[in-house]
């Protein structure tokens, strides 16, 4: 048996308990659908103050779409690990695509990464509670029986990349579309 095999019978046998299953569903459904992370952007891109980092929110959450759930999970094609770690139970719905890499753990990392390199000095304290969450989101997706540990560390490191080089790509260019677009006003 492999250590990724090990590691989520383990936790299944010494770590699941009922108190600690509910949190873990909570944090697993804050990604489902995405729904949260929506709410986020729209709330985000609604309010002048923070409409900046609402678009890149988007911008991130597409580019990781894309990359991590239609180009590498479409390709790599690997099989949920309840499906084939005898003994092995999932705690939650069945999920219908495949396993590799975490597509909740890559979308909970690119916004708080993205969050986190945003904020100013004074508010860092936002993003370490988004990456916080991130971790938990990653954590329950193993937890509840349907990720291998390097599903949750590919979609941690892909979430990272994706959450920094949108900052860093789009913060610069879209001060200068507001800066245009209020100029020119």
């Amino acid at each position: 048996m492999n250590w990724e095999a090990e590691f989520l019978l383990f936790l299944q046998e010494h770590i699941r308990c009922g108190f600690l299953t509910v949190i873990m569903k909570t944090f697993t459904y804050m990604g489902n659908y995405g729904i949260l992370w929506y709410v986020l952007c729209l709330t985000l891109t609604i309010n002048k103050k923070t409409r900046k980092l609402g678009i890149m929110c988007w911008i991130t959450l597409v580019f990781n779409f894309l990359i991590c759930n239609v180009l590498i999970k479409g390709n790599v094609g690997r099989t949920r690990p309840f499906e084939v770690i005898d003994g092995l139970t999932y705690l939650i719905a069945k999920p219908v695509d495949t396993s590799f890499p975490s597509g909740h753990t890559s979308s909970a990392f690119s916004l708080a990464s993205l969050i986190t390199c945003y904020l100013p000095r004074n508010k860092k304290w936002i993003g370490i509670i988004s990456l916080a969450i991130a971790a938990m989101i990653g954590f329950s997706r193993m937890y509840l029986g349907v990720h291998y540990p390097t599903d949750v560390i590919v979609g941690t490191l892909l979430g990272i990349i994706f959450g920094i080089s949108t900052y860093f790509l789009f913060n610069e260019k879209l001060n200068e579309l507001i800066n245009e677009k209020t100029s020119g006003s």
